[in-house]
């Protein structure tokens, strides 16, 4: 059975890349081409983005989940991914259709750029990284990803060098998403045969593939309808911070979403051989571990926000600052939800809760975008993505009250909340201390990481944590 350490480190590697790239790329992007361009491309990419949606369906969660239980069987290996990709490919091949005959008959704004998006669109067809995940190679997606994602860095800084050159920017990230979808063909003979399917079999798949795309609709209507209403109800400019401050929130938060994309495939192959025990056992282990994470994260991110935006992304980014420190209230409920989601709903099939939950966060994030993004902006969007963020949590965490110690997992993440807010007041006491600057930022970072860790690592020592105490002999040994 792979190794969950190497899966996690895969890809946890893979998300570290993502949070060193931007901050090679976003401090001369944002620059170069400036809130409005950066709007646009904002704009249209969130457009693209729901063809996407459509033409995934919910294959991610599905497909990851369906091959996860079949992977011991190569037979039925063979057939399931055949039966789920060869549905996919034909129905996103119409949405990618569907998507050029709205660019080209209606009238749409920005008709050059939202073509160049089809690029991401086209890309869909090919994604099979569910496929990858279910049989837990992590490695493969790691290492096709890192290529392009350097490739991509190096493409942006060589060919994008003024506002006109929005278009270069778009084909670069569009094409490099297409490209790194095809390029994982080339491996895929190693691990599955492709059979044809029957339509017998086909079927099968299509009503749990529209009843896990809920959820994907439900949450893309938090994050990116709010793109789509601050464009009509404010300016460019506005969409450009929120985007920005999204960016730097959705960062650290890929370290926790990438235990719970490793995890999804392991626990769905426990439950199919009905190891309740090892499930529970599993899902406290990741609470402790996530929560710790999502804390130091929020509470981080809340502390620097302030002086973060304007250093990293320019002075005409100053409201980001504001926005950061709104968003990042929100880690640590998307980490537990996280967790309930991907460790116990989805593996369980309990499809409908994680339908009634987000369905309902996107209710409130609905109605509180439409009563306060024409007020209040962009910080309006921001408290929209709050509310429903915790709505979900809430829903998640009380349909599953009577499976999982709910009030056990909160209980033992209290010292990390503490731990937190003592950290926030060691970062905000040495930020009114100094004056603002790239070296006092990196001073408030390293202050708080400090204090965090130390705290934790008392409370870690003193409860006797078992991973600790096992790092520790480990140590010792050596």
């Amino acid at each position: 059975m792979p190794s969950i350490k190497k899966n996690f480190a895969y890809q946890s590697a893979y998300q570290i890349l993502l949070i060193i790239l931007p901050f090679i790329t976003s401090p001369y992007v944002s620059r170069v081409l400036g809130p409005e361009k950066t709007g646009i491309y904002s704009f249209t990419y969130s457009v693209a983005n729901y063809f996407v949606l459509f033409a995934m369906l919910g294959i991610n969660n599905y497909g990851n989940r369906a091959i996860a239980m079949v992977r011991n069987d190569r037979e039925k290996l063979n057939r399931t991914f055949s039966s789920i990709f060869t549905l996919h490919f034909l129905l996103s091949l119409a949405v990618a259709v569907a998507y050029f005959l709205y660019v080209l008959i209606f009238p749409v704004k920005y008709k050059v750029y939202a073509l160049i998006q089809s690029l991401f669109v086209i890309s869909a067809m090919f994604d099979i990284n569910w496929f990858f995940f279910g049989i837990e190679e992590f490695r493969v997606t790691f290492t096709r990803n890192m290529i392009v994602k350097i490739l991509t860095v190096i493409l942006i800084f060589s060919f994008v060098h003024k506002q006109d050159d929005l278009w270069k920017y778009i084909a670069i990230i569009a094409g490099g998403s297409f490209i790194s979808q095809s390029m994982v063909w080339v491996v895929l003979r190693r691990y599955v045969s492709f059979v044809r399917p029957k339509w017998s079999e086909m079927k099968v798949h299509f009503r749990p593939l529209v009843v896990l795309f809920i959820p994907v609709v439900a949450i893309s209507l938090y994050r990116v309808l709010d793109k789509i209403l601050l464009w009509n109800f404010s300016s460019e400019a506005q969409v450009g911070f929120f985007e920005y401050a999204e960016r730097v929130i959705s960062l650290p938060l890929g370290l926790i979403t990438a235990f719970g994309i490793v995890m999804l495939p392991r626990m769905s192959n426990i439950s199919a051989r009905g190891d309740t025990g090892q499930v529970k056992e599993y899902i406290s282990k990741s609470m402790y571990f996530v929560m710790f994470l999502a804390y130091a994260l929020s509470f981080g991110l809340a502390a620097v926000s302030k002086d973060f935006a304007p250093l990293f992304f320019g002075t005409a980014y100053q409201p980001s600052g504001v926005l950061i420190a709104c968003l990042a209230a929100t880690i640590p409920f998307l980490a537990f939800a996280n967790v309930i989601r991907t460790q116990y709903l989805i593996p369980q099939c309990k499809d409908n809760v994680f339908i009634a939950s987000v369905a309902l966060g996107a209710l409130v994030n609905i109605c509180a975008n439409l009563l306060l993004i024409p007020r209040l902006q962009a910080f309006g969007a921001s408290i929209g993505t709050l509310l429903a963020e915790i709505t979900v949590c809430a829903v998640q965490a009380f349909a599953v009250r009577k499976e999982l110690p709910i009030l056990g997992y909160v209980k033992n993440s209290l010292f990390f909340l503490l731990s937190g807010i003592i950290m926030y007041g060691a970062v905000y006491f040495v930020d009114s201390r100094i004056p603002m600057s790239v070296g006092g930022l990196l001073l408030q970072i390293v202050c708080g990481a400090s204090v965090y860790l130390t705290l934790s690592f008392i409370y870690m020592y003193v409860t006797k944590n078992e991973v600790l105490l096992a790092a520790l002999k480990k140590i010792a040994k050596k």
